[in-house]
């Protein structure tokens, strides 16, 4: 049996090989625990965040971070997607223009597919137009856009702007560092996110409601 107390430490004290080595038992049995392993991970990863804060981890650290939870991500995915059946439906996803941030934005993605959804990832300093079009293209109704620096918000403003100029019926999330209800109003944005797991549960309940 997995001790997913000791996954949190590990993952908050950046020790890879221990991580490494508590996933790939919970995997042993069939990951019939992958979820409270990935829980354990987030939970971690919320300490490397404070830590963060706190000045007692740099940039670096949060870039490692990142990194291990992908890592965690495609270990624990086969338990955690189940298969191509699971799907719940695709979501576009990028950093806005001006930015070339990609550490939050690299995490949302790695959970999000972890609960099953399908991304179609821009990238870093995504023009609005690329938005708008990969939209209109792919059937996309749900927009996660990205962004660390102050000047993303205009970013987010110009491709929501843009979104709706086309009259596309999207929803669209935004997160990031500046980013709080203010930048909602500002924006014209749907919803904004304060972590990967909020981005998660928002983007799979509109999805279900556009399934439905």
């Amino acid at each position: 049996m997995a001790d997913f107390n000791e996954l949190v430490q590990v993952m908050g004290d950046l020790e890879e090989d221990e991580m490494i080595r508590i996933l790939e038992e919970v995997m042993a049995d069939g990951g019939s625990q992958a979820q409270a392993a990935m829980d354990a991970c987030q939970a971690g990863m919320n300490q490397v965040g404070k830590l963060f804060e706190e000045g007692e981890y740099f940039v670096g650290d949060l870039i490692y971070a990142g990194e291990l939870m992908t890592q965690a991500v495609d270990i624990l995915k086969p338990a955690l997607v189940g298969g191509e059946a699971s799907s719940s439906g695709k979501v576009l996803l990028c950093t806005v223009a001006g930015d070339l941030h990609d550490i939050g934005k690299n995490i949302v993605h790695a959970m999000l597919e972890a609960a099953g959804i399908e991304v179609v990832d821009l990238g870093i300093d995504v023009k609005p137009e690329a938005v708008v079009q990969t939209a209109k293209e792919q059937g996309i109704h749900v927009i996660l856009l990205s962004g660390v620096l102050t000047l993303a918000v205009d970013s987010m403003k110009a491709t929501i702007e843009a979104l709706k100029a086309e009259g596309l019926d999207v929803k669209v999330l935004i997160g990031g560092a500046p980013v709080n209800e203010e930048a909602v109003a500002l924006t014209g944005a749907d919803e904004w996110a304060f972590s990967p797991q909020k981005t998660v549960k928002v983007s799979q309940e509109w999805l279900s409601a556009y399934a439905s």
